[in-house]
């Protein structure tokens, strides 16, 4: 990609985030660019997982930390964890391989006390010039919704969830 890449975040409490990052990794495929997505908090595999798989050699998918832990107060190997999956992601998103990096479930990340905010602002500040960057995740900050280029907040006014509707294949997970 040879335009003005930009910073792009999708958060919110509704459903669709990641969604609406998978869909733009699938246009950009499509348009011949490379990309890598680094998901945080999704150790388990999920149906998108083997979808990307079927893209090839034009998408890069890394999941980073060890078993989910939402709910609980993150262990000192889950921070490690993070951290060295922040550092893969600067290195891709810095190293020139990818047109299209999308950091999926950042937001909550830094929610969580996984990784800092000025660690997140600091890999928003490294991004090229000609590289899009993708954050996701609820929770956004303030700082780093100031710092992005296009703001999507994703708003739940109805969920199934509420009657009790589990997660589905193919549809949530």
């Amino acid at each position: 990609m040879e335009e003005k890449g930009f910073i792009q975040i999708y958060t919110g409490t509704g459903k669709g985030k990641t969604t609406a990052a998978l869909g733009l990794a699938i246009r950009a495929v499509g348009a011949g660019f490379r990309i890598f997505i680094g998901q945080f908090l999704k150790q388990h595999k999920y149906s998108e997982h083997r979808a990307i798989k079927l893209l090839g050699s034009s998408v890069t998918l890394r999941t980073f930390g060890g078993d989910q832990f939402i709910g609980e107060t993150p262990t000192e190997e889950d921070i490690i964890l993070a951290g060295k999956g922040l550092e893969e992601l600067r290195q891709a998103l810095i190293n020139g391989d990818y047109d299209l990096v999308i950091a999926d479930e950042i937001n909550v990340a830094v929610h969580l006390g996984l990784l800092k905010e000025e660690d997140v602002l600091s890999l928003m500040r490294q991004k090229p010039e000609n590289v899009e960057l993708v954050l996701t995740g609820r929770y956004a900050t303030e700082k780093m919704i100031a710092m992005a280029d296009l703001v999507t907040e994703m708003v739940e006014n109805k969920h199934y969830y509420d009657k009790g509707i589990q997660a589905r294949e193919g549809i949530e997970k």
